[in-house]
């Protein structure tokens, strides 16, 4: 039993790298503020709740599986909290989202 737990522990930990790894890359290509923000909040939220859940597999003590579930309520809803705060922020100081140039040419700009 101890070693499919070790097992499913290490899949779901590296699960989460691979969400982290993966929006990072996602944050690089995307040209513009608000399209950077998606990946930001999706794969922080996706990618530390796989990690969250991977080290609570591993931990053997029980306060510390009701501290990584704490912080993974707490996660849950402060990262697409923020993330929503932030698009909304950007939008009262007046950054504009970006436009393909097939799009500006439509409505009349340069």
């Amino acid at each position: 039993m101890a070693m499919v737990l070790d097992v499913l522990s290490w899949v779901l930990l590296l699960a989460g790298a691979a969400f982290v790894v993966i929006g990072a890359f996602g944050m690089w290509r995307l040209p513009d503020f608000y399209t950077r923000l998606h990946p930001a909040g999706l794969t922080d939220t996706m990618g530390a709740g796989l990690i969250l859940l991977g080290l609570l597999l591993q931990s053997e003590a029980g306060l510390v599986a009701i501290k990584l579930l704490i912080i993974a309520v707490f996660l849950l809803f402060t990262s697409p909290t923020t993330g929503h705060a932030t698009a909304r922020a950007a939008l009262a100081a007046g950054l504009r989202p970006w436009q393909a140039k097939e799009n500006r040419k439509e409505q009349g700009e340069t």
